[in-house]
């Protein structure tokens, strides 16, 4: 009779910052910190349940400062990854979309539509970015076995993720819809050496 092999479960929850100082932009890796409602964001998306085991972050400031106020709340272990970091804009950072689309009205939804061929010059390749951020999932897995980890971070960095953990191209991340302080689940499940990674769910984030 066949020994059935017993199941290992990990879980990351993805956490995108609130809206920071400046409200909506393609802020990149432009350091701007958290508004007042960005901080209560945040703090309404993490108030009822806290089933982690670890916390790690972007360390941009509108993930990090955020990031260390739960850490000292919860007593949880908290940790920096540089991978974890947005995605670089070049010629867009700091800029708002409506600012975007009075000079080129048509730039922004091409951009979502083919991130490759309407990407904004100087800004960080799409595969480079889809493999920075794949690796950093698998380093959490491999460095959380069994655990519950909350990752800080980006929407770009979600929608990465979640492509990697659907199999889907980065090519169609924009298609994924992750507000502030949305919430995303990934649960992994580990039989020997065969593995299923599932996205459980992605909220709409809380009320503004």
């Amino acid at each position: 009779m066949a020994i059935l092999a017993k199941p290992v479960y990990t879980q990351l929850d993805f956490l995108r910052h609130g809206e920071p100082v400046g409200g909506r932009r393609y802020r990149g890796q432009i350091d701007d910190p958290l508004s007042e409602k960005g901080w209560a964001q945040m703090r309404a998306a993490t108030a009822e349940e806290r089933p982690w085991t670890a916390i790690a972050s972007s360390p941009l400031a509108r993930c990090a400062a955020f990031s260390e106020w739960l850490a000292a709340e919860t007593g949880l272990p908290l940790s920096y990854d540089e991978r974890l970091k947005e995605v670089g804009f070049g010629i867009w950072e700091g800029r708002a979309p409506d600012e975007l689309k009075r000079e080129e009205p048509e730039c922004v939804f091409e951009f979502k539509r083919d991130p490759v061929r309407y990407r904004p010059r100087g800004a960080e390749l799409l595969a480079a970015f889809h493999a920075r951020v794949s690796t950093a999932y698998e380093d959490l897995l491999a460095g959380h076995v069994g655990g519950h980890v909350l990752v800080v971070a980006h929407a770009g960095v979600m929608r990465m993720a979640i492509c990697h953990v659907l199999g889907l191209s980065p090519t169609q991340a924009y298609s994924i819809h992750v507000a502030s302080a949305g919430m995303a689940r990934v649960r992994v499940e580990q039989k020997d050496t065969r593995r299923l990674d599932t996205l459980l769910w992605l909220t709409r984030g809380p009320k503004p």
